[in-house]
């Protein structure tokens, strides 16, 4: 039987992972309210380290007492408390032999709930489309947001930055910057909802400079040879159908991510299976292209629990690395299971309640080995 390339090491700047199977950040919201990390989650994420993942991303963690929490029972990384907790989790993956990365995180306009205030900042005072997620307690539109002035700008990148040494005191081995999924970072990147005039819009140039800040923020202060990624996607939570305007524009966001000093991309699909958005008006995919312009590891986002299309990206060369969210909530244990030659189990939509997900995540893997039944 052919050893299936995820099993292989790889590089990501000083870190040697032991397979390219990551898994990717997922929304949990389970602390209990003041954004300090709970036991529980430290099970939670030490279980994917048992099971065989390389890297471990968390759930976006808020990074200020002002205006970047998104939603209720969010964990932050801003307080003693906060950091003392996250170090329980990171001690608990490295018992289990992992690898894990905390995701610095900006709410922006898409504000569902923030115990810190109930204003809300972004490029612009462009209301955002959709409506919040009644999955994370939302109802209703999004509030107006107060556009960030250059004084607002400034504090949230240095934010960026202090927020990722703290990550880097509590124990981690990397961090991420959440450029994706229409929170802060990626309502500068998108011409709908940055109609700024001045150095942060106008064409991707511009758009693309705040990212471009941040990322030296963190390198800054992490120094060179901490790990620094940065997640980007096409789709958004409140928009599926979001396309860059093209390769051309793609290429401008990674030329600039990958000269800022980060270490790897990670390329989502926001509520669509990785080839739904993979694909741009060149033909060429966007991990393929972020691969080629930056010389970057690239991590792939959207369906990879598939054995088969995990082979097809990495083989092909569209990815050196790919990321789970669902399949990883039915897979603990992924990689052994591909090691193993077994199918993953399929997703139990159930699984997605925040309610139940960490205690839930446990109850699966164990059925999924005929030790109990699941409770739906």
């Amino acid at each position: 039987m052919t050893i299936h390339p995820v099993l292989s090491e790889v590089r990501i700047g000083a870190l040697r992972l032991r397979n390219r199977a990551v898994v990717a950040p997922m929304s949990r919201v389970s602390t209990a309210g003041d954004g300090v990390p709970t036991d529980a989650m430290a099970e939670y994420y030490a279980e994917f380290a048992a099971g065989g993942f390389g890297l471990i991303t968390t759930e976006g963690t808020y990074i200020d007492a002002e205006f970047s929490q998104a939603y209720p029972d969010q964990p932050g990384i801003v307080t003693e408390r906060q950091i003392e907790a996250w170090r329980v989790v990171t001690d608990a993956v490295h018992a289990a032999g992992g690898v894990i990365a905390l995701q610095l995180m900006h709410a922006g306009a898409l504000v569902q709930g923030n115990r810190h205030g109930d204003r809300s900042i972004a490029p612009s005072a462009v209301q955002p489309l959709g409506v919040k997620m009644a999955a994370y307690g939302g109802e209703g539109p999004f509030a107006m947001p107060e556009a960030a002035t250059r004084a607002d700008i400034r504090r949230i990148v240095g934010g960026f930055g202090a927020a990722a040494e703290r990550a880097r005191v509590a124990g981690f081995d990397a961090v991420e910057i959440h450029g994706a999924n229409g929170y802060l970072i990626d309502q500068f990147l998108t011409g709908y909802t940055n109609q700024r005039d001045d150095e942060y819009g106008g064409d991707p140039a511009g758009r693309v400079r705040f990212a471009v800040e941040v990322v030296r923020a963190v390198r800054t202060a992490v120094g060179p040879e901490f790990p620094v990624g940065l997640r980007l996607s096409q789709t958004k939570v409140n928009d599926f159908g979001y396309r860059w305007s093209g390769a051309g524009e793609a290429e401008t966001i990674f030329r600039a991510a990958g000269a800022a000093g980060v270490d790897y991309l990670h390329l989502a699909s926001e509520g669509r299976d990785w080839y739904d958005t993979a694909v741009l008006d060149s033909g060429e995919t966007v991990t393929r292209l972020a691969r080629s312009v930056t010389g970057l590891p690239v991590i792939a986002n959207g369906g990879m629990h598939g054995p088969e299309l995990a082979r097809t990206v990495l083989e092909e060369g569209h990815a050196d690395l790919v990321a789970l969210g669902r399949g990883a909530l039915a897979n603990p244990d992924w990689p052994r299971v591909i090691a193993a030659g077994d199918r993953p189990a399929e997703f139990d939509r159930g699984m997605l309640d925040p309610v139940v997900t960490l205690a839930g995540q446990r109850s699966w893997a164990r059925a999924r080995r005929g030790q109990v039944s699941v409770v739906r």
